[in-house]
């Protein structure tokens, strides 16, 4: 895909539609409850409405897109853990060994996992070029969507060529799409790849305008020294690049020199879910900066974004706060990897189930006359 045809697409995406969500936030007052009572669910419900055109959903196949790359600013000494834990993950989601394997498969959600820069090569076995014909259905392949192995190390050199970022976006599109095609209803979106905080710091910072010292957490436990030399990183790019209090700053270029393949995927991916009309969860401080980019390139596109959970990375709030979007739980999650979303499409499905089947106080035979009062209230 060429940038051109990437904004054509983007220019495609419309809002959620208001009516529909008018006459769903109407039949959630109608329901034999005090109006508002069930908080977020109402709203989940709604917004769900909005983006689907139908005020009736179901969240019932649900999908967690997992992006996995390498990013060469680990030359650095800025992540407690090595390079080839990436690699060693990509293939045990395949297993359903992981932190969000072992929940997917408890709460019966598929995973699609893609390479696009695994610093090594993959069991040919384990990998695909067709993600709905195969990895969707089985989910012990790996979609083969590689651009290269690592991102170049960003402190030295842009991470990657603007053209890369391009496809890399490209391709979460892509996987947005086919999991349309194969008749998900949500999907979340989550990434594997060691550096990847430091990466999404970065691009925070270039974002919002913050310096490392806000936007910069220990990701997965480093070192008093680690930690100093990751917000020294970011704090010499953005200046390198006059990210900086830019106006109309170009995200695409943003990712190119500081961001990740996976983190450029996610992007797409959270594009995707505008493009294509689906409800989409945002995992933790990886996945928020990704949608936070999505949102940078195409503000529509945060309609269709709904929060899993508070994460415990430091920058996550920052990002929180720029998207303003509340979100559903406050478990102290800090893994990433998409852990957070399997939790969250059981609200969405409660959400759904409430629209669906509880009674209107008409059905039920209630006499909804002592609501008047109930209504004038601002709770």
């Amino acid at each position: 895909m060429s940038e051109k045809e990437l904004f054509e697409l983007i220019s495609t995406i419309k809002d959620l539609d208001r009516g529909v969500m008018e006459e769903a936030r109407k039949r959630e007052d109608s329901l034999a409850k005090p109006p508002g009572s069930l908080g977020k669910l109402e709203d989940i419900a709604v917004q769900f409405a909005g983006i689907s055109g139908k005020i009736h959903n179901l969240a019932d196949k649900s999908c967690i897109v997992i992006m996995c790359s390498d990013n060469g600013v680990v030359e650095e000494g800025v992540s407690s853990a090595p390079q080839f834990v990436t690699l060693a993950q990509t293939i045990n989601f395949t297993r359903r060994l992981t932190g969000v394997g072992t929940l997917a498969k408890y709460f019966d959600s598929d995973l699609l996992v893609v390479d696009l820069g695994v610093n090594a090569d993959l069991p040919k076995e384990l990998l695909t070029d067709q993600p709905l014909e195969e990895a969707l259905r089985v989910t012990d392949k790996i979609v083969d969507r590689k651009i290269r192995k690592s991102t170049s190390n960003l402190a030295k050199e842009p991470a990657m060529t603007r053209d890369e970022a391009i496809t890399a976006i490209s391709i979460g599109i892509e996987m947005a799409g086919e999991i349309k095609k194969a008749g998900y209803t949500i999907y979340g979106i989550g990434e594997m790849g060691i550096g990847n905080t430091t990466t999404s710091s970065a691009i925070l910072s270039a974002l919002t305008g913050l310096t490392a010292a806000e936007t910069v957490g220990k990701g997965g436990g480093i070192t008093d020294e680690s930690f100093a030399r990751k917000k020294e990183i970011i704090d010499e790019v953005i200046e390198r690049y006059h990210f900086c209090g830019q106006e109309n700053l170009d995200v695409i270029d943003v990712i190119a020199k500081v961001g990740g393949f996976d983190l450029a995927a996610m992007t797409g991916a959270f594009l995707g879910a505008a493009i294509y009309r689906l409800p989409v969860v945002i995992d933790g401080f990886i996945s928020i900066v990704a949608a936070l980019a999505a949102a940078k390139l195409a503000p529509l596109s945060k309609e269709f974004m709904i929060a899993s959970h508070v994460s415990k990375e430091q920058g996550y709030g920052c990002a929180l706060k720029a998207l303003e979007l509340l979100p559903m739980l406050n478990l102290d999650l800090r893994l990433g990897e998409g852990s957070g979303c399997p939790l969250a499409f059981q609200i969405v499905r409660g959400a759904c189930a409430v629209m669906n089947h509880m009674a209107t106080f008409a059905e039920a035979e209630i006499n909804d006359d002592y609501l008047e009062e109930i209504r004038k209230l601002d709770f």
